[in-house]
This record gives C-alpha cells, sequence and structure tokens, in this order.
C-alpha cells in the first residue's frame, strides 16, 4: 500500500483492499513508516465506512514525520511517498504524539492493537537501540498502557523482525501480542526455542508476517532469489531447493506449506501477507486450501535455520 520497491497507485491499493474483504479477511494492518503515511490513508479511506465492529485494524508507533521538501525526503525505498523526513522516538511523549498522528491519518476513531516499531539492532545497531529500549522501558511502555486503559486503543505489542528485543521487553512488561516478521518460518526458526514458550508462559499472542521470507519461499531457489531482503546465500539456496523437493514429493507448492506452517503453532493468532496485488492476494489465499498434511512439516527441520540472537 504504501509503495515499496515498486509504485502502488490509488487505484491497485483499493482493488486489493476490496479483494481482501470480499474474501472475508477482516485484519488490517499498516504503519507511519509505510510510504511515509501513505498506506495509513490508503487504509483509512478504505475502511472509513465499513461497520466499526467487522474488522481489527493496527497500526505502530516509533517514527515521528516531520514535512520536508521533496528533495530532502529520505529514500527507504518508497517509490513516490509523501514529502516527510522521519526522527525515531520511543518516549512516552513520542508514543502520545504518534498515535495522535495515526489517528489523523487514518480518519478513524479507533485503533485496535498498536505495535512498536523496529525497535532492535536489526534497525538501530547496538548503540542506539540501547537508547530506544530505554526510552520504551522509562517512559513509552506507560503511554501504551494509558492508551489501553483509557480505550484509545484495545491492545499493544512489538512489530519487529528480531527475536531478541522481543524477549527484552517481554521480560521488562506484558504483552498482549508481537507481530514477528520472517522469524518464525518454515526456513527461519529463531524463535522456537525461548520466544514462543515465553510467549506460551505470557500468553502474548503472536502475528507472523514475512512467512516468504523475502519471497525465496514462493518463488524456489531461482535465479535472483532473495532471502532476509538480500539475494540469497548458496546456503540458503540449497536449504530451500531440499525443501523443494520435499513439497514436490508431497504434492503440494512450498509456498502452501510456508503459509500454514506458523499456524500449527496455537500461541500463534495470525499470519500477515502483504501485497500490492490483487491477484497475488488471491493467491496466497488459495494456498489455504491446499491439503499439506501436518507431518510434512517435521520432514522440513533437518533444513532449517535459526539466527543469533541480539
Amino acid at each position: 500500500m504504501g509503495g515499496l520497491y515498486r509504485a502502488c497507485p490509488r487505484e491497485a491499493a483499493m482493488e486489493t483492499l476490496q479483494t481482501a474483504w470480499d474474501a472475508g479477511l477482516r485484519y488490517f494492518d499498516t504503519a507511519p513508516f509505510y510510504g511515509f503515511g501513505l498506506s495509513e490513508r490508503r487504509t483509512g479511506d478504505f475502511l472509513r465506512y465499513k461497520p466499526r465492529d467487522s474488522y481489527v485494524l493496527s497500526t505502530k508507533v516509533g517514527r515521528l514525520f516531520r514535512p520536508v521538501p521533496e528533495d530532502q525526503v529520505p529514500d527507504h525505498s518508497y517509490v513516490d511517498p509523501l514529502p516527510f523526513a522521519l526522527d525515531y522516538d520511543y518516549s512516552y511523549d513520542g508514543i502520545m504524539r504518534s498515535v495522535e498522528f495515526s489517528y489523523a491519518r487514518l480518519g478513524l476513531n479507533r485503533i485496535d492493537i498498536l505495535f512498536v516499531h523496529d525497535i532492535g539492532t536489526y534497525t538501530h545497531g547496538v548503540e542506539k537501540t540501547k537508547l530506544h529500549f530505554r526510552q520504551l522501558v522509562d517512559g513509552g511502555l506507560k503511554a501504551l498502557e494509558e492508551l489501553k486503559t483509557s480505550g484509545v486503543i484495545s491492545a499493544y505489542g512489538l512489530g519487529v523482525n528480531e527475536v531478541q528485543i522481543c524477549l527484552d521487553v517481554l521480560r521488562e512488561a506484558p504483552l498482549d501480542c508481537i507481530l514477528l516478521a520472517s522469524r518464525y518460518s518454515l526456513l527461519d526458526r529463531s524463535a522456537e526455542a525461548e520466544l514462543l514458550p515465553l510467549c506460551r508462559e505470557r500468553q502474548t499472542s503472536l502475528i507472523i508476517g514475512g512467512v516468504f521470507n523475502s519471497g525465496i519461499l514462493a518463488t524456489g531457489p531461482v535465479h535472483g532469489a532473495h532471502f532476509d531482503y538480500l539475494p540469497a546465500t548458496q546456503d540458503i539456496l540449497e536449504r530451500v531447493g531440499a525443501m523443494e523437493k520435499i513439497a514436490d514429493e508431497g504434492g503440494y507448492p512450498l509456498a502452501a506449506a510456508a503459509l500454514q506452517f506458523p499456524l500449527q503453532e496455537p500461541v500463534v493468532a495470525s499470519v500477515l501477507t502483504g501485497t500490492a496485488k490483487p491477484a497475488n492476494l488471491t493467491r496466497n489465499l488459495d494456498l489455504f486450501d491446499v491439503q499439506v498434511p501436518q507431518a510434512e512439516f517435521a520432514r522440513y527441520a533437518p533444513y532449517t535455520i535459526v539466527q543469533e540472537l541480539g
């Protein structure tokens, strides 16, 4: 919706959202970062006249935006973003301002879930993460709890693609849910050893994004395949090649196994897929109807990876 890597015209965004609605999907996730406000505006425009109790909406905090001339808009791989620059702020005041701005961009009067977005070393490096973590613990979490208690939001958690920050925050405070991208997939099991048991213990739900690990579990080990936002290494290509062989032997697409795998874990409440094309969305939804025997998932274990924490 925000034009990541390629332009997403408003008409295409609205058509994709309508396709999702017509297919019965009722959970929509957005963020200020996606298109520098563009995704929130489009999502809000689409949902504005839908019955409010008929869907769940999540957005994110942690980045604040300020207007700048078009030639000063930073490059974060969005095509035709809105003319803003960003500052990171996970403090009490920063989160309060961020959610206020999100309500204005969305044009809606209720946000169900608020995720603290991209806090951790993957985005910020070690030293800046220490600063942002202290901001969150010293004031940001208080802001989130006040927003929930007052009814401004219904739940809060983290929206990240690394495991260690989830463990660190969960050890400081309870979270309702975590949107975790790419770290609990058919290929990448980094969340399995510590985070899943801790979520079960704390009754924290997981929402899993990035189930195709930047596309390679959908495309297979083809030339130019990506893993974790970068060209796949030879090791990853070989692992996915072995996985593709298992799927071929089982008579189902590897993408179907990838999409269905996280839902075998009871702590996982939902799976998110991001697309700006109705055809891609329909194809992904069809993968849920493919029969993948539960016993098949164990066959993939020898080819999985676990990325180092921290």
